[in-house]
This record gives structure tokens, sequence and C-alpha cells, in this order.
């Protein structure tokens, strides 16, 4: 996948079928429209995202920076989906001052050779965010493109949106986030050291500590699964500050796998969470806490059945169930 940043002077080569938008999350309203432009290569298309960097939210000050998918998921996404080129445009006072009309004809059409767009019903774009598809299908009818603009998806009779994610996430309704993205919820980094209590207790674990930019449930023990290596691990988490034992680590996502004792330090894991089982609680001594870790992951064998490592050396299909 080609990814072009940190500059407005770009132009592609051969036509495209293109997504405009912040996809934080990538959910399944996303996916539908993305799978979209996918259908389009076998016309001869290439794929395009076109996305803001940083997004409109961050840059007009209405969220803090945290977002579902930060910048290097949605990359690994996009690419692993079959996106051919993803657009980060440098967001700033000038670009955000471009008029409805001079984004689609000077950007999406000359630019981007734009000959296909999908869009969903509440597409936005230019100064003030005056461009709707209303614009879209206006002036495709003047510059020569096609225009397919997506109904919502619902679920439970909710329209699916980054904001109805983020709500169900931050109470820790991990079954319902994963029903919203058509996957679990995941975190992905670099194993690093922890205060190795984990080992003193006869459970060793592993430690991610997430970037500032990535949003996270609630502080507390899931059941989850581990991927290393494309191998997925039936394993138990917690996430937050450790209250009992924390000795200024800063918050970390901290996992148990069953049935494994390698040394995965400075390699790369993704976490999948699958049911939040309690918050995380300060205990009086770690007595108190062996015998909490001994009793979830009790409960998380229960939970998981089977504890057998699977294989899945095989692409994930990101727009199943769309």
């Amino acid at each position: 996948m080609r990814i072009i940043q940190g500059t407005t002077e770009f132009q592609l080569k051969g036509r495209s079928a293109v997504a405009v938008g912040k996809f934080d999350g990538l959910h399944r309203g996303h996916l539908c429209l993305l799978s979209r432009i996918l259908e389009q290569k076998s016309l001869g298309l290439q794929a395009v995202v076109f996305t803001f960097d940083p997004p409109a939210s961050v840059f007009f000050g209405k969220t803090d920076g945290r977002e579902l998918s930060p910048l290097r998921e949605k990359r690994r996404l996009f690419e692993r989906m079959g996106i051919d080129c993803l657009i980060e445009f440098p967001l700033n006072r000038e670009s955000a001052a471009i008029s409805p009309e001079d984004f689609v004809e000077k950007i999406l059409v000359s630019r981007m050779k734009a000959a296909y767009l999908a869009a969903g019903e509440d597409v936005s774009f230019g100064a003030r965010g005056r461009g709707d598809k209303k614009l879209l299908v206006e002036m495709g009818k003047r510059l020569s493109y096609r225009v397919e603009i997506i109904e919502k998806i619902l679920y439970e009779g909710r329209e699916i949106s980054s904001t109805y994610v983020r709500s169900e996430l931050e109470q820790g309704h991990m079954e319902t986030v994963a029903a919203l993205l058509g996957r679990n919820y995941s975190i992905a980094g670099i194993v690093e050291k922890g205060n190795q209590l984990g080992r003193k207790l006869a459970m060793p674990t592993v430690n991610l500590y997430p970037n500032e930019d990535k949003l996270l449930p609630p502080s507390g023990v899931y059941y989850s699964y581990v991927h290393h290596n494309g191998i997925r691990y039936p394993a138990i988490t917690n996430i937050g500050k450790k209250p009992t034992v924390n000795q200024g680590n800063g918050l970390s996502v901290e996992s148990y796998l069953y049935h494994f004792a390698e040394d995965l330090y400075g390699q790369e894991i993704t976490v999948e969470l699958l049911h939040y089982k309690r918050p995380e609680q300060r205990f009086q001594d770690l007595e108190a806490l062996k015998a909490q870790m001994q009793e979830d992951l009790g409960e998380g064998r229960e939970y998981h059945g089977s504890l057998t490592p699977v294989d899945e050396r095989q692409e994930l299909d990101l727009t199943a169930g769309t």
C-alpha cells in the first residue's frame, strides 16, 4: 500500500475509487463503505482512502487526541483489506479553509483522478463542513465521476458510529464493541519489562505500555486473546496501574497466557479484549492479590473452554459481517 503523508502536493496516476473520512475504529459502517471502493478494483480503479492528519476533531479541539484506532493501526488495517493508496492529508489553517467546491474539483478529481466516490449519508467536507452528499452528486454530473451514498448500518436499532463505539468501550461493554466493529477490540505493541511480580507469584505475564493516543476501556481484568507470530493464545489481561504493587511504571496492559512460558521481551504482540470481568482494585497484601489472581485464572479457564493455542496463519477478512 502506498502512503502519501505530510504534503498537499501529490498526483495519483490512473483513475481511482475514493472513500473520504476519519475512519476512527474502522467499524462495520466504515467497512461497508470501504468494501464498495474495493469492488471497483475489478473495473480497473485503484482503491484510495483519503483522511486528514491530524483528524478534524483533534485540529478543532473537539477531542483529546485519543482514538479507537490511531494512525499506525489504521495503516495496518487498510493494508490488510487491500487498499492501494492511503492519503494522510495535512490539516492546517490553509487546508481547513478549502471550499467544498475546490476540494472536489482540485483535490478529489484533479489530484486523485476520482472516477467513483463512496460516501456516508452524513458526509461533510470543505470549509466549515459545508460540503455534503448533495454537492457531491451535483458536481459528479459535471465532473464525470460516480457517487454512491452508503446507508447507515444499524445495531439494535441504533446507527453504528465511532461515537457509539467509544461510548460502549468506555463502559467496558466489550461484546457490544466487537459487534459494532465486526472484530474484537485490540491493543498492539512491543513487550516490555514490568516489575516481574508475576514471575515471583509463579504467574509470568507479558506487558505492554500503550501509547497515549490509544483509547482504552476501563481499568480492570479482561478475558482475552494474545496474538504472537500467527498464533492465538487464550489469556487473561489486566489494564491499569496495579495499585497493590505499582512502582511508578504507569498504566500497562499486562497479560497472562495459559500454558505459555516463552520470553517475549522486545517482540510485538496484539491483545484482543473479549469480556470485562471486574474493575481494578487494591489488595491489602500480596497473598490477597495472589488469591484473587488464582480465582480470575480459574474463571478464565471456564470462559475460554479450550486453552489450546490456535494457529491462524491466514488473513483476517475485515469485511466479514458487513
